[in-house]
Formats: C-alpha cells, sequence, structure tokens
C-alpha cells in the first residue's frame, strides 16, 4: 500500500507542477500532507517537517546568500569589462561569435540565474547575429547549453535539490564534479567551433567596417528586457520576452547597441550588454571584487569552510565594501530578494516533501518494488542508469519533480546494492545541458522571446546537441571515476 501511495504522491505532485495548476512551493506542502494523513500518520506531520527544515537550512543558506553575492557582482559591474573583451573578440567572424556566446553565457551562469544569463548574453550578441545575418538558433542553442552545463553549480538550483533530497552536502557532490563538468564545457565549446565554421562557410568572414555597410539601418536591433521599468525603446522589439527577475532585472534593463540600434565604428561602444552608466558601478573597486570573487571560489574547490558559510561572508563583504551607506544596501538586496525567496522558499517547502517521502516509509517501499523491476545486473550499475534516465526525465519533467520525486527512489535502489547516495546524486546533474532547452523552464521563454526565436525552432536545433552534451558528461563521470 505505502508503494502505492508514495508513487500516487510523486504523480500527483508532477502532474499539478507540470499541468501549473499549483506553483511547486504549494505542491511541495499540501500534496504530501494531504497524503501523510491518508496514510494515518497525520499527527507525525510536524516532526518530519521540522527534521526536514533543520537537515535543509544549510542550503537554503547558500543559495540565499550566493544570489545576494553574484547579483551585487554583476551590479557593480565585475563582468563588464569580460563582456567587452568576448565581444572585441568576435568583431565580425561567424565563428568568433558563436564561440563567444558560448563563453559569454558560461561566464553570466555564474550567477545561478538562467533569465538573467540569458538576457545579457541575447541583449549584447544578437544585434551581431542580426547585422551577419546569422542564425539565431545557433544563439539560442548555444547559450543554452552552455548555461545547462553551468547549472549544476551548487548555487544553481540541481546540486541544491540532489543535497536536499539526499541530505547531502552540496560540496561533496559537485567538487569531484568539476574535471566531468570541464569536459562537458570543452565540448559546448567545441560545439560552438563547429557550428561557427558552419555560419562562417555558408556567410562567408567580413571585417566590421563591411558588416556596418551591410547592415540595414530599418531594421530594429534593440532586443532587451520584455517587460517592466524599461522605456519605450527597451520594450518595443521585446519579442514577448518575460520579465526579468532579482539578479538580472537592474543589469540587463538598458542593455544591448546604441540608441539608435547601430554598430560603433570601434566595435566596443555599441555592444556592452549592461548599461555602462548605470548608477550601482564601482569602477574603483574592481578588482577588490575580482580578488574577493576568485578567492570565494578557490576556498570552495579547496573545502577551507561550509559552502554556506563562505556565501554568507562573501556577501556581507561584498555589500558593506561596494555600498557602505544603509539605504544602498538595503536596496541591493531588495533587488535580488525575488530570486532568494524563490528558492528558499523552495528549498524549505520540500522540507515537507521529503519528510514525508521518508519519514511515512513510502522512499523504501518504493525503493524496494525498483529492485526488484531491475534486473539483477543492473543493480551495481545504479549511478550509471540514474546518469542516463536524467536526460529524458529531466526534459520531460522539471528539476523539482526529478530531484525530490524520482532521485531519492533511485538513490534507495542504488543503496541495495552498496552504490553511494553520492553517486546518484553526481550523475542526476548529467541531463542538464538538456533540462535547460525544457519546455517547463521558464528561462528557456525569456531566451527564445528576445531572440524572437520559434520555440519548437530552437527544440528542433538544441535537443540533439545538448543531449550529446549530457552523454559526454556522463562518459567523462565514469573515465574519471566520478559516477
Amino acid at each position: 500500500m505505502l508503494t502505492i501511495l508514495g508513487f500516487a504522491m510523486i504523480a500527483t505532485f508532477l502532474v499539478l507542477i507540470m499541468l501549473k495548476k499549483m506553483s511547486p512551493i504549494a505542491a511541495l506542502v499540501l500534496i504530501p500532507a494531504l497524503f501523510c494523513v491518508a496514510v494515518g500518520q497525520g499527527a507525525k506531520l510536524g516532526d518530519y517537517v521540522i527534521e526536514g527544515v533543520g537537515n535543509l537550512a544549510p542550503t537554503a543558506a547558500m543559495l540565499m546568500f550566493a544570489i545576494v553575492y553574484f547579483g551585487v557582482m554583476i551590479d557593480v559591474g565585475l563582468f563588464d569589462p569580460i563582456v567587452r573583451g568576448i565581444l572585441r573578440f568576435c568583431k565580425a567572424d561567424p565563428m568568433r561569435i558563436v564561440v563567444g556566446t558560448a563563453v559569454l553565457a558560461a561566464i553570466v551562469s555564474l550567477d545561478g540565474d538562467g533569465s538573467t544569463t540569458f538576457m545579457i548574453t541575447v541583449s549584447a550578441m544578437y544585434p551581431l547575429y542580426k547585422r551577419l545575418k546569422m542564425s539565431l538558433v545557433v544563439m539560442t542553442g548555444v547559450a543554452a547549453t552552455a548555461n545547462g552545463v553551468m547549472n549544476t553549480l551548487p548555487w544553481g538550483g540541481p546540486t541544491a535539490r540532489a543535497a536536499t533530497a539526499l541530505k547531502l552536502d552540496a560540496g561533496d557532490i559537485f567538487v569531484p564534479m568539476i574535471p566531468a563538468l570541464g569536459v562537458g564545457l570543452a565540448a559546448v565549446l567545441l560545439l560552438a567551433v563547429v557550428l561557427g565554421r558552419r555560419e562562417r562557410k555558408r556567410l562567408g568572414m567580413l571585417t566590421l567596417d563591411e558588416a556596418l555597410a551591410t547592415g540595414t539601418a530599418t531594421e530594429p536591433e534593440t532586443v532587451l528586457v520584455g517587460a517592466g521599468g524599461g522605456n519605450d525603446r527597451t520594450r518595443k522589439n521585446s519579442g514577448g520576452a518575460g520579465t526579468g527577475t532579482g539578479t538580472g532585472g537592474d543589469a540587463a534593463q538598458n542593455a544591448g547597441p546604441d540608441a539608435d540600434g547601430d554598430i560603433d565604428a570601434d566595435g566596443d561602444e555599441g555592444f556592452k550588454g549592461l548599461d555602462p552608466n548605470r548608477a550601482t558601478l564601482r569602477p574603483k573597486l574592481y578588482w577588490f571584487n575580482a580578488g574577493l570573487t576568485i578567492a570565494l571560489l578557490t576556498a570552495m574547490i579547496m573545502e577551507l569552510m561550509p559552502i554556506p558559510v563562505l556565501f554568507l561572508l562573501g556577501a556581507a563583504l561584498a555589500l558593506t565594501v561596494n555600498f557602505p551607506h544603509m539605504p544602498d544596501q538595503r536596496a541591493r538586496i531588495a533587488a535580488h530578494a525575488d530570486n532568494v525567496l524563490n528558492v528558499s522558499g523552495m528549498v524549505f517547502a520540500a522540507a515537507v516533501f521529503t519528510g514525508v517521502l521518508s519519514g511515512t516509509g513510502m522512499v523504501e517501499h518504493m525503493a524496494d518494488w525498483l529492485v526488484d523491476a531491475i534486473p539483477t545486473g543492473m543493480g551495481p550499475h545504479m549511478a550509471i542508469v540514474t546518469g542516463i534516465l536524467s536526460i529524458p526525465l529531466t526534459y520531460f519533467m522539471s528539476n523539482d519533480g526529478f530531484y525530490f520525486g524520482v532521485v531519492p527512489v533511485l538513490a534507495e535502489a542504488g543503496a541495495a546494492h552498496s552504490v553511494s547516495p553520492l553517486e546518484i546524486a553526481r550523475a542526476s546533474l548529467v541531463g542538464q545541458p538538456l533540462h535547460m532547452s525544457s519546455p517547463l523552464v521558464p528561462a528557456v521563454y525569456v531566451l527564445v522571446g528576445m531572440a524572437k526565436v520559434e520555440f519548437g525552432d530552437h527544440t528542433r536545433f538544441t535537443v540533439k546537441w545538448a543531449a550529446l552534451t549530457s552523454l559526454v558528461i556522463l562518459c567523462a563521470g565514469l573515465l574519471f571515476g566520478i559516477i
């Protein structure tokens, strides 16, 4: 009975959030609460939730302060020179432009928010693609796949969900995966080179002056943030993109080319991707912020302190040094409050789901059934099975559904064959390059909307390359002995 109820709870949760009948946070709380009562253990619901909240508090803290930290770094201009350097590197060479798209998307993905990444990447690169008549699905496909690889960062979501669902430390999951993810990122760059060469062969290679001469003056080039807060120029060509959230809203709002939509003659000024005159810039503190970020990432990789503590200290220091006045600090925190609340709220809501699933014994019964269903010879290879399953499952369901509904069951099944939950958690990250093009990911609509690409065209082009990238990461994980 518990097996049937467990699968019914997961199925109910998945259907409701996929049909958008409930928000993930509401579904994570209400559905397990109802099923807890249904199995006759409603009196213990409070104990399950309190235990779950205690286990998940470090993960929630890490996400909260990582979002604030990287949001502040975008606000103060840490990434501006990188964006300008990439655009200077691109010039008017289609291959360089595609490679630059991948590099820019990967770098901006450090803030852990897909919408921010796509807003900055598209607003910086779109005018170049339009001037040279390059394929826009190449831009959206490369950006989404690069972001998918980087989405595995501990504060990006999937790693935190895996850690939450299996009650593991996010650093223990992520740090050993770095070599495999590095290979995945290299595969994205190789893909960008191949696609860029194809575009170069189709279009030829122009100088920047030639690109300017061939541009059509009547073609509107301003494709920026689509709603809320922008002036008329930034809204008129949004292509239906949704609003930016949290970290991306202020930084990307005025991004893109100059007012008349043209490329400046030096190839730089018209394509900064971020407003060069925003009030939050702190150019005199650039090297301090760069050093702080490098030190923070180094300490995380070396595991000098728990990741939540590192980001808590980093966010506090970044705010204090860059915005010494209290009103400015409050304004920066408020600017990123939406992201913080949504992500941390999801984590704490997950305490109800995972608490009920494990506390009632549902997960054990489901795992026993799954163990019996899997051929005996496959049991010791549950990590590989998880990695393969993550590719289609994270595309056809949300990360919430996969990590909170499926991964715990796979982990229990693996434990019966002495497969470590850490291996299951790492393998579960493999499908993220494809997941970022899923129709269940809101950020992908920002990407295709701003780029004026049909979602179906983006899907047909991207799915095969993203799935191949996922398989490369899985193979690299096996080769390095990580999975």
